[in-house]
């Protein structure tokens, strides 16, 4: 079979590896080509363009990049044509999948959507171009079941979250030794996660490290994004109780006391490591003023929205300010609070189903085309 994958962005290259690898262990003839990352160019196929050149953030990034967009797009109607795929699988990256897959389907190509657009925080009336354009949906959350097929009539296949086998399955970090190698000292970690994006890694960087001295027997230690390169970093590396690793966050998360974490699939990955984490967020006031007026969930954080309970903390905009920052991560660092949010973990990562999403996946897909 010939599968065409589209993922956008850094978490949609790791779940876009993953499954790459489940197809070719059900499918020897996989012959793959992909939009996506590293991560998914290390397991086989072809890569046609990398997500770091299709990452924009935000309302007034997405207009400025308004011509560079719609080339893209052209761009991958035209690889889809010539490749002539017998499926398409559609990895998170909603803005550009959903238009891809419209065209798609009235050509008459399968269209699979792994990891679903998360129409349930905005736009939900998109799905009636979800049950237009996709001829299977595989979910990750266990509310989105729900959601499509109670209140929208959709069957859709909830597989359960990639992330568990994709920290469950790697090798463990030694902290002795991680810390050896990346030149950090034996102080506690603070793990630093300020996104994957320059416009919000700037943004968050400098309110996150501003209570850096208010900690002093701790080290704080930022994560590298592997889209970005360590000069960008730089500026923000003026305080000797700051260190920075790239492309290494699990690793990081395995060894650490603590995170503060920008919203997005970081706050699960960082629940799923069991450390305590305060989730932050504070986007440009046009951005925020927007979002705000057509988001109407009561949580920002994937822990939060699937626990239904505020088992995080989340400063947003205003609220994410130095005085806060120190409130929360002095909770965090205290072992009773520590031990009940652990707690609440446990039961997070219950419900988000158990091992083997990407088999599951790459299972129902073929079976779907044969």
């Amino acid at each position: 079979m010939k599968y065409y994958i589209i993922a956008g962005e850094a978490s949609g290259d790791l779940h876009g590896s993953n499954l790459m690898k489940a197809l070719y262990q059900e499918d020897a003839s996989a012959d793959i080509r992909f939009w996506g990352g590293d991560l998914m160019q290390k397991v086989g196929g072809t890569l046609v363009k990398h997500y770091r050149d299709l990452a924009f953030m935000g309302f007034a990034e997405v207009v400025m990049n308004l011509k560079t967009i719609l080339n893209n797009i052209k761009i991958c109607k035209r690889d889809i044509e010539k490749f002539k795929p017998d499926v398409i699988i559609f990895i998170d990256y909603p803005g550009f999948n959903m238009r891809i897959a419209q065209w798609a389907k009235k050509r008459g190509i399968k269209t699979h959507y792994y990891i679903a657009p998360q129409i349930w925080a905005w736009k939900e009336n998109r799905i009636k171009a979800v049950k237009r354009d996709f001829d299977k949906l595989f979910v990750i959350l266990p509310f989105e079941k729900e959601f499509f097929e109670v209140k929208h009539h959709f069957p859709v296949d909830f597989v359960g979250h990639p992330l568990i086998d994709a920290i469950h399955n790697r090798p463990k970090t030694d902290e002795a030794t991680f810390k050896k190698e990346n030149q950090l000292d034996e102080k506690p970690i603070i793990a630093i996660l300020p996104g994957s994006r320059k416009q919000e890694i700037a943004k968050m960087l400098s309110v996150m490290l501003s209570i850096v001295d208010d900690f002093s027997e701790y080290q704080f230690v930022i994560a590298g994004a592997p889209s970005q390169d360590y000069h960008f970093y730089e500026q923000f590396l003026t305080n000797k109780n700051v260190k920075f690793i790239s492309n290494k966050t699990y690793d990081l998360l395995s060894v650490a006391t603590a995170a503060l974490v920008t919203s997005g699939t970081a706050t699960l990955e960082t629940a799923l490591f069991k450390v305590p984490e305060v989730v932050c967020y504070k986007g440009s006031w046009a951005s925020y003023q927007i979002a705000k007026r057509i988001i109407t969930l009561k949580y920002i954080s994937l822990v939060n929205l699937i626990m239904d309970e505020e088992v995080v903390t989340e400063l947003i905009q205003d609220k994410c300010n130095p005085k806060n920052l120190k409130t929360e991560l002095s909770k965090l660092l205290e072992t009773k609070y520590r031990k009940a949010l652990l707690e609440k973990y446990e039961a997070l990562e219950a419900k988000l189903g158990g091992e083997g999403a990407s088999a599951k996946t790459a299972k129902l897909i073929l079976n779907e085309l044969r």
